[in-house]
């Protein structure tokens, strides 16, 4: 018999007009997990992480290495998935690395930590898909399926077919780039409301000293980052692609991220074009460097005019006057790329300072592991186009190795020459132990 009492109260719930499977309803209701506001795959998290594991790279401001990141991987990538998902992801501060420019001075690279650098691979892995069509058929700074060495390609076709160009050099581009403009460009392309979010954050993510004092940042989108590639492309295809398209449609050039040749087809046209160029930047707050950039004339053995400028620097190639063997066997000076001084000096520092010579504890073969590994992707690059001119500097490590064969074996210490006999020796046996040998460099 009821009471007055639990009169509205369903038997064994001890909730006022709630019977037994409303309440199992309603527990089952509160135990599932609320979606998240924002839908981000995890799938694409761990693939983000795989490609980030791949470039390898050094840690952010937290320390961490990408060896303590992979100890507990899965814990980790699932709070980054869940901070991303629910909105409340906000990027660390940018370790600040300044390393030396070729041209004199000091270039800022941005490292973030690498759960930042996987979220920002993240964010580029879904925003590509929906730039990357539009893209400029000559842009390839950055791009899946373009290249270094097809930009130059296609620059060398082109100075054979025109007599002048425009070398162009933005100043200081990465830390001049403006927000409110890159920010324009992602919301023309994405809806996504979590892309356009963390954008903002990340290009507003300070710069951490090695002092550890951060600096504000309202211009720039730090060079090291995963995200900015894209961000970079984006902005200089409205900034300068489709401005080229549509006012100078008749006129080619090849771009590689702010890196860009122009040719024309006259001096006075070249002279026209960095006028307009320079304004054209100047509308989009940047500005040419006006000691890199150069108007060039394409001297060739055709060609007998004069200029003050007869050579330019690409994508660490020199392009001048060379001399080249036709396919008829007979020589001729055309207007050609191979690698570029400055480059040349680089790889002979490095190679000096590997110390090969102390190394004396390795066998031959150990030491071609490790060589080949550098050397291998300089010959893919730099041995591409007009190899001859690589081969002085691959010959250097032959000498480097016979200084290694001195100090290793005692019988050879005090003669060069028999070291140099030691080295042709294992050529005769093992011709392709060693990169550069496969190369064509012989001992």
């Amino acid at each position: 018999m009821r009471t007055p009492g639990n009169a509205g109260r369903a038997k064994g719930t001890g909730h006022p007009g709630l019977g037994d499977e409303q309440l199992l309803r309603q527990e089952e209701t509160a135990s599932k997990p609320r979606p998240k506001p924002f839908a981000i795959s995890k799938q694409t998290v761990w693939e983000a992480y795989r490609r980030v594991k791949a470039n390898k790279g050094a840690g952010g401001v937290d320390g961490q290495s990408l060896q303590e990141f992979e100890q507990d991987e899965k814990n980790n990538l699932y709070q980054l998935w869940n901070r991303m998902s629910s909105g409340c992801y906000f990027p660390p501060p940018v370790r600040a690395v300044e390393i030396p420019k070729k041209s004199g001075g000091e270039r800022v690279l941005g490292v973030p930590t690498i759960a930042d650098r996987v979220a920002q691979t993240v964010a580029a892995m879904y925003l590509e898909p929906h730039v990357e069509p539009i893209f400029h058929e000559d842009s390839y700074g950055y791009r899946p399926g373009r290249s270094a060495t097809q930009a130059l390609e296609r620059c060398r076709e082109r100075c054979w077919q025109s007599d002048w160009l425009l070398d162009l050099d933005i100043k200081n581009f990465f830390d001049s780039i403006p927000h409110s403009l890159i920010k324009r460009a992602v919301r023309k392309h994405t809806e996504l409301k979590w892309l356009l979010l963390y954008v903002d954050r990340w290009l507003a993510a300070p710069l951490q000293k090695e002092d550890g004092t951060l600096v504000a940042r309202k211009r720039g989108s730090p060079q090291g980052s995963a995200i900015s590639p894209v961000l970079s492309n984006l902005f200089m295809h409205y900034c300068f692609d489709t401005w080229m398209a549509r006012k100078f449609p008749d006129v080619r050039f090849e771009r590689y991220c702010d890196d860009a040749v122009v040719h024309c087809g006259s001096k006075r046209q070249a002279e026209y074009l960095k006028g307009a160029i320079g304004g054209r930047l100047k509308e989009c707050e940047l500005e040419l460097h006006p000691d890199k950039t150069h108007i060039v004339y394409c001297k060739d053995g055709r060609r007998r005019g004069s200029h003050e400028h007869t050579s330019f620097e690409f994508l660490s190639y020199e392009f001048r006057v060379r001399r080249v063997k036709s396919k008829a066997g007979k020589y001729f000076d055309g207007f050609n790329p191979a690698i570029s001084p400055k480059e040349a000096k680089r790889l002979r520092n490095e190679m000096r300072l590997w110390r090969l010579c102390r190394w004396t504890t390795k066998t031959l073969h150990q030491l071609a592991d490790w060589v080949n590994t550098r050397v291998q992707g300089w010959i893919n690059y730099y041995g591409h186009i007009y190899r001859s001119a690589l081969l002085p500097i691959l010959r250097c490590l032959d000498g480097h190795l016979a200084r290694w064969a001195r100090r290793k074996y005692k019988r050879l210490s005090n003669s060069r020459k028999r070291a140099y006999w030691f080295l042709r020796r294992i050529h005769r046996q093992e011709p392709v132990l060693f990169a550069h040998w496969r190369f064509g460099v012989r001992p």
